[in-house]
């Protein structure tokens, strides 16, 4: 299998959680698949959610039909899989939180015309991002990064907040079988979670590399439940639960696919 493969950083970033907005923005602890989509959407200058014709739910024939933005719709089968960079094995990405001052005029209808914006923002964050070369919307975005062409410039959330994309490159892929180890990337926690090991798993792991890397440097274990989806009636954010971890992982009651890259990482497609 052909992977694209970059670096997805930048100096900020917020990707806002839609269920707290009266006091502060607050934002998700990493990059999610649906804002990589709507990055890829303005690097190919698809249509976001301000291009849709009407009100989100569209009537038809006097019923509500589904609709979704046009780089949901043309990119939602995308494969992909993110890993955060290595030096945040051991912490996560830092967060903090900014104010500023919106006075455009029509930001509120406080004395003034000037909003006091709170916002959490993530404090250089960076991301390694695989993308499986099967289709052919992955094919226009591997040709589009490789010419170092967009459409839109892309962003970490908002236009204020600029991604930077290095080190693009084409890699293999090859499928392993797996049913206990360690893989590198965010994946979901119903497809693998945290091993509880016996005294058989210690013995056939004792000279286990994934091992020896938790030996030496402790567990680390992130979890938070990620926008993955969006819902054809209202296009609000499905959550998926992530996990991300150095420590031992095995499939969750189905088959799962567990790809190696060139440098031993071992990653998860979803």
């Amino acid at each position: 299998m052909e992977v694209l493969r970059f670096i997805l950083s930048g100096k900020t970033a917020i990707f806002k959680k839609p269920d707290v907005n009266s006091y502060i923005y607050f934002t998700y602890g990493n990059v999610h698949k649906v804002a990589l989509l709507g990055m890829f959407g303005a690097i190919l200058g698809y249509g976001g959610y301000a291009q849709m014709s009407g009100p989100v739910k569209s009537l038809k024939q006097g019923k509500l039909s589904e609709s979704y933005p046009e780089f949901y719709k043309c990119l939602k089968d995308l494969n992909i899989s993110i890993l955060p960079a290595l030096e945040y094995e051991k912490r996560m990405i830092p967060k903090k939180i900014q104010s500023y001052n919106n006075s455009t005029g029509y930001a509120s209808n406080e004395q003034g015309g000037n909003l006091i914006v709170k916002e959490q923002w993530l404090e250089n964050p960076k991301w390694e991002i695989c993308v499986l070369l099967d289709c052919e919307e992955a094919i226009k975005i591997k040709d589009a990064l490789l010419a170092r062409k967009c459409v839109y410039p892309p962003y970490l959330g908002k236009n204020d907040h600029p991604a930077d994309i290095k080190n693009v490159r084409v890699e293999s892929a090859e499928k392993v079988d797996f049913s206990l180890g360690k893989v590198n990337c965010l994946v979901p926690k119903d497809m693998m979670d945290i091993a509880v090991l016996d005294y058989d798993d210690y013995d056939d792991l004792s000279d286990n590399e994934d091992m020896e890397d938790f030996i030496n440097n402790g567990g680390v274990k992130y979890v938070e439940a990620l926008p993955y989806y969006l819902d054809s009636w209202t296009n609000n954010y499905i959550l998926r639960t992530f996990l991300y971890t150095n420590q031992l992982v095995r499939p969750q009651g189905k088959e799962v696919c567990v790809y190696h890259l060139p440098d031993k990482k071992k990653i998860v497609f979803y």
